[in-house]
C-alpha cells in the first residue's frame, strides 16, 4: 500500500478503513479494557469534555453509545488498531456534536489516542482516512472539529487536514472555551 493510501473493506454499514500503519474498524467487545486504560489517563483526558477521566463502567457506556451511533447513522467513531501489533490505540471517526448546539447541524471528526501513540503522526494518518471516507463514500459536504483551547496538538492535526479556524466559543455544558475548525469536502 502506498503512503497515505486508504483501502475500504466490508459492507457500507460496517466499513473498515486501512492506512499504511492502522486499521480503523468497528468496536469489538474485547476493546473495553484497552479503551478504559486510555480514558483513565488524566493526561489523555485533560482536554476532553470537562477534563475528568472515565472509569471502566463509564467507558462501557461510551462504547455502547458509539455502537448505537453507527447503527443509527451509518458512520461513527472507529477503533484505531495498530496493524503491526493489533494493539488498540484509541479512536478516530465521525460524530454529531450535539454538545455544541450553536454549530448544528454538523458532523465532527475527532480522535483520542493513548499517550503511548502520541507524536507519531497516527492521529493525522487516521483522520485523513476518515476525511477521504466522508468525502467519497458518505457524501458529506462539510466537517468540523472542536478542541478545548490549549489543546495545540489537536489544533495541529486539524490544520494538517486542511481545516481552518471558524470560531472560538464556550461549550455550554462545561463552560470551557473551545475552538471550532471546519472544512468543505
Amino acid at each position: 500500500m502506498e503512503h497515505g493510501e486508504t483501502h475500504l473493506t466490508g459492507p457500507l454499514h460496517a466499513r473498515s478503513l486501512e492506512t499504511p500503519r492502522l486499521l480503523l474498524r468497528r468496536w469489538h467487545s474485547d476493546d473495553l479494557d484497552g479503551f478504559a486504560a486510555v480514558n483513565a489517563d488524566p493526561e489523555v483526558m485533560r482536554y476532553i469534555h470537562d477534563g475528568r477521566t472515565l472509569d471502566r463502567a463509564a467507558t462501557a457506556e461510551r462504547l455502547a453509545t458509539y455502537r448505537r451511533h453507527w447503527d443509527e447513522r451509518g458512520f461513527g467513531l472507529h477503533a484505531v488498531e495498530i496493524r503491526e501489533t493489533g494493539e488498540l490505540a484509541g479512536f478516530t471517526g465521525l460524530a454529531v456534536p450535539t454538545f455544541l448546539p450553536e454549530i448544528m447541524p454538523a458532523v465532527e471528526i475527532g480522535w483520542r489516542l493513548g499517550r503511548a501513540y502520541w507524536g507519531r503522526g497516527l492521529a493525522t494518518e487516521a483522520a485523513r482516512a476518515v476525511v477521504a471516507h466522508a468525502r467519497a463514500e458518505l457524501g458529506l459536504r462539510r466537517l468540523v472539529s472542536i478542541h478545548v483551547v490549549g489543546n495545540e496538538a489537536s489544533a495541529r492535526v486539524m490544520i494538517k487536514l486542511g481545516m481552518s479556524l471558524e470560531r472560538e466559543t464556550v461549550q455550554p455544558d462545561t463552560g470551557r472555551r473551545v475552538r471550532v475548525y471546519a472544512m468543505d469536502l
